[in-house]
């Protein structure tokens, strides 16, 4: 087909559906959270853009799919999308990196104190799951910070090592601590969770689930001595293998899968500690997570078996433990999600305490996006952002003004209209404080 080109001087957004986004940052007053931190950087000119438009164009930027500095230049030049945030002009990227370049590891401190007690303030929820897991993000420059260390993907390369908290029921970051490439999944975590646990304030965590880099005495022992629950997986030494070789009280779940539980005590406890071991059959499960017995891997009837092992001091029965900790494995999803769709492990720069501080803002931008997520979307499963981006944010919007007023004109077919205006009215009549729909 023969066609012509002319062009516009309408300022046209490919972001339309960020409308919904601002609507609940307006409803939640997160201009005036953000003016109202007396520890944030600001600029130091007249001409220089305000903290809150900085902040609310970085957070933008990374829910419209830049996953590193450059790529916010697409939302700088988006006057239509400025319009629809209020900024006078859109920053960019240079402009993000001097910003948090004036952060220090104190700065860090108070910002994500600030911005994650307000989240958890402000959604009413009690006795939630805890999920603490770690995650290595390859750098290839020179970054503070920036060694090499555990890194099963890249081997050799130097990495940043952060260790991340979830709220497991609500999907959101409750802590996040940058640390360099060269510390274990464990290392200074006794002080993260003591972090974790005043910036949730009045919250009770009702169970923690870890991975095996947990798996500490002084770490039990912490859990222990604070009454918190906990599901823990077992790290295959040598004498917890040659304790698992000697069970032999199996019960048959289902095909191919056997479970035990004994009490264990390490020469480092002072006291046993319940285990609950699962075993699944190669032969009928042959994609089966866990680890074979090595020590024993010349006998084929510990060969035959994939073993996986939690230490816990609920008095819930060992299926329904096993099941619990199952349910573990949505925090590696969540950090995927983070990676993929919030450029996680893509903002970085020279300085480790800069580098933190974009990655406390990305933290923020997830946490936001979960909230729009749960209250305002309320569909039964979360989709992901990059799901959202093109199914509910991208939708072609240019400004009109009519009768004096700017009317944003949105480009949607006639049966998409009812949705977009559903979602319109959610987006500015959602309760404020966050409410669960079962309180």
């Amino acid at each position: 087909m023969n066609f012509d080109i002319s062009f516009t001087n309408k300022e046209i957004t490919p972001w339309g559906g960020m409308i919904f986004l601002k609507q609940m940052l307006e409803k939640i007053g997160f201009r005036d959270l953000i003016t109202s931190n007396p520890d944030l950087p600001v600029s130091g000119s007249n001409r220089g853009y305000k903290t809150s438009t900085i902040i609310e164009g970085f957070i933008t930027s990374v829910w419209c799919g830049a996953n590193r500095f450059l790529h916010t230049e697409v939302t700088r030049h988006d006057a239509a999308l400025g319009k629809i945030f209020g900024w006078k002009n859109t920053p960019g990227q240079d402009t993000y990196k001097r910003f948090f370049s004036k952060f220090t590891q104190v700065t860090n401190q108070k910002v994500s104190d600030y911005f994650f007690s307000w989240i958890f303030d402000n959604v009413h929820f009690n006795h939630f799951i805890l999920d603490v897991d770690s995650s290595v993000m390859t750098r290839y420059g020179e970054q503070q910070g920036a060694k090499k260390g555990y890194n099963p993907q890249k081997r050799g390369r130097a990495s940043h090592h952060p260790l991340i908290a979830f709220v497991a029921d609500l999907k959101l970051v409750a802590n996040m601590w940058l640390r360099s490439g060269d510390t274990s999944s464990a290392n200074n975590f006794l002080s993260f969770l003591e972090d974790t646990l005043s910036k949730l304030k009045n919250k009770t965590i009702g169970l923690i689930r870890m991975d095996s880099g947990f798996f500490q005495t002084e770490i039990l022992d912490y859990l222990e001595e604070k009454a918190m629950d906990y599901i823990v997986a077992v790290k295959f030494t040598r004498p917890i293998q040659r304790f698992i070789s000697q069970s032999k009280n199996w019960i048959v779940l289902d095909k191919g899968i056997e479970i035990s539980e004994q009490l264990y005590q390490s020469e480092s406890w002072e006291k046993p500690r319940r285990i609950v071991i699962v075993r699944q059959k190669l032969k009928d499960r042959p994609k089966a997570p866990g680890k074979q017995l090595r020590l024993f891997e010349e006998e084929e009837v510990y060969r035959d078996y994939r073993y996986s092992a939690y230490v816990t001091n609920m008095k819930l029965s060992a299926p329904e433990i096993w099941r619990i900790y199952r349910g573990r494995g949505d925090a590696e999803n969540r950090i995927k999600e983070l990676k993929y769709d919030f450029g996680f492990d893509s903002f970085n720069l020279k300085d480790f305490f800069a580098t933190e501080a974009a990655l406390i803002f990305v933290m923020i931008a997830y946490n936001l996006m979960s909230l729009f997520r749960m209250f305002i979307l309320q569909e039964k499963t979360q989709k992901t952002l990059s799901t959202l981006r093109y199914r509910t944010f991208a939708i072609g919007a240019y400004f009109e003004k009519i009768n004096n007023k700017l009317v944003l004109k949105i480009a949607l077919n006639k049966k998409r209209r009812a949705w977009f205006s559903g979602l319109w009215n959610s987006s500015s009549e959602f309760d404020f404080p966050f409410k669960l729909a079962n309180e």
